[in-house]
């Protein structure tokens, strides 16, 4: 008898929403987050992380679980096409943790950050872990899609599973790892466009893994031969580009010193059939940020100290002190007056068009402006205040302040930011400071 597919998905955020959305397009689907306020605002089919359009979360929504009842049993109405033989389709959302008890697929999208000294913060993958292990039933498989370390699942997570569970892992429950590789804001590069990694315990759990996934992902999938293996090219993707960037980070801070426009160089010299298009900026967000860290924790933990890695994350984290003393030099050329100096931030997300403001370094950023006595205005049309508040204890507003500044500094290219008439904003002998390199009006200052 074949296999009838159950999936849990843990973690309703960024990834999690897009993956279950996508998987309950052909099953059954449960999807689980302890964030009440999150399900409650996903039950009434609005995804505030605005990854998922409404109407199309709408179309895969249950208002009961098709798991563990029937829709007979929890829905009033009869409900079309369904059959005892095989499951209703759909995404039932919850924060009960009896409701994945049946599942015999469970796929976990938490997060991975670091800490306040650039550690890796295993802490929600450990408890997710522990979650799941209190269901696991016998034959389930676990599938992490988080970014971790090579050997993390299987190290950390998979002895978590044994001790909640009371199972064996390989003769009881199994375990894939199939990286995620969501670009948040991007409408084009949708999770099922985007080429999947997978991986299994087992050769046999990994073809099963390679074929769950398979049933979605139109652009296909790459099984890898171990977990460890995934591991490692999901984390060495985000190293890569990570190395890039600080590479003309570095080249910006060169050319500045010798008058050079770094945009001008860089479209000059990619008119090289090989050569990489990567521009300078503000390295922050869930991966880029972050991912670096977890591989070189682990080379430190087996001896080897990672130099280009740890070099490029010296290089991008001291941007936002960077781009604040350049803004605070262009305010003595035009002799403005430092202490109370009002300045206006645009955008305080990790990217543009995209209300994700995850390990943003705007923030730092704002922090070094503040320490030079300045007061600074954060607009973003795209951040939630609330949640920046919560994470970051910082205020912004969600409309174009109407008042004047002394500075005005382009951190995040929305594309709301490229209508502005700054004329109508600027002080007398104000400056325009544009991060990103967008703004094709005259500008004081620019990477």
């Amino acid at each position: 008898m074949e296999e009838k597919i159950k999936i849990a998905i843990i973690g309703l955020g960024y990834v999690g929403l897009p993956l279950a959305r996508l998987f309950a397009t052909k099953y059954p689907v449960i999807g689980f987050d302890i964030n009440e306020q999150r399900v409650s605002e996903l039950k009434n089919g609005t995804d505030i992380t605005l990854e998922i359009e409404n109407d199309i979360l709408q179309k895969v929504l249950l208002n009961f679980n098709p798991i563990n009842c029937s829709p007979e049993q929890c829905h009033p109405e009869p409900v079309e096409g369904f059959d005892e033989e095989k499951p209703i389709t759909g995404l039932y959302c919850t924060t009960n943790l009896e409701d994945i008890t049946a599942c015999n697929y469970y796929i976990i999208t938490v997060p991975t950050p670091v800490d306040k000294n650039n550690k890796p913060d295993l802490t929600p993958l450990m408890k997710s872990s522990e979650t799941v292990g209190k269901v696991l039933k016998k034959g389930a498989i676990v599938i992490y899609e988080s970014t971790v370390y090579p050997g993390a699942t299987e190290e950390v997570c998979i002895p978590i599973l044994e001790k909640n569970s009371g199972l064996v892992f390989n003769k009881d429950f199994f375990a894939g790892y199939s990286p995620e590789r969501i670009n948040p804001g991007d409408k084009e590069h949708t999770i099922e466009k985007i080429l999947k990694v997978t991986s299994g315990s087992t050769p046999e759990i990994g073809k099963k893994v390679n074929d769950l996934y398979a049933t979605v992902i139109t652009a296909g999938t790459h099984l890898a031969p171990t977990i460890k293996v995934a591991e490692a090219a999901k984390v060495i993707e985000n190293s890569q580009r990570d190395i890039n960037i600080a590479f003309v980070n570095e080249l910006a801070k060169i050319f500045n010193l010798l008058d050079i426009d770094t945009s001008a160089v860089l479209e000059a010299a990619g008119t090289k059939w090989n050569f990489l298009p990567f521009k300078p900026g503000l390295v922050g967000g869930h991966c880029i940020g972050v991912d670096p860290y977890y591989l070189a924790q682990k080379a430190q933990e087996v001896g080897y100290h990672p130099e280009i890695i740890l070099a490029g994350r010296k290089m991008n984290d001291s941007m936002g002190n960077y781009v604040a003393s350049e803004v605070i030099k262009l305010f003595v050329q035009h002799d403005i007056k430092i202490k109370k100096a009002k300045i206006l931030i645009l955008g305080i997300t990790f990217k543009e068009n995209c209300p994700d403001v995850r390990n943003t370094r705007v923030v730092d950023v704002i922090q070094n402006l503040k320490e030079y006595g300045t007061e600074v205005t954060i607009f973003d049309p795209w951040a939630n205040p609330s949640e920046v508040q919560h994470e970051y204890n910082i205020e912004t507003v969600k409309k174009m302040p109407q008042n004047k500044f002394d500075g005005i500094v382009l951190a995040v290219a929305h594309h709301q930011f490229l209508e502005i008439d700054f004329n109508n904003h600027l002080n007398n002998n104000g400056i325009i400071y544009d991060v990103k390199g967008v703004l094709k009006s005259k500008v004081d200052g620019k990477l």
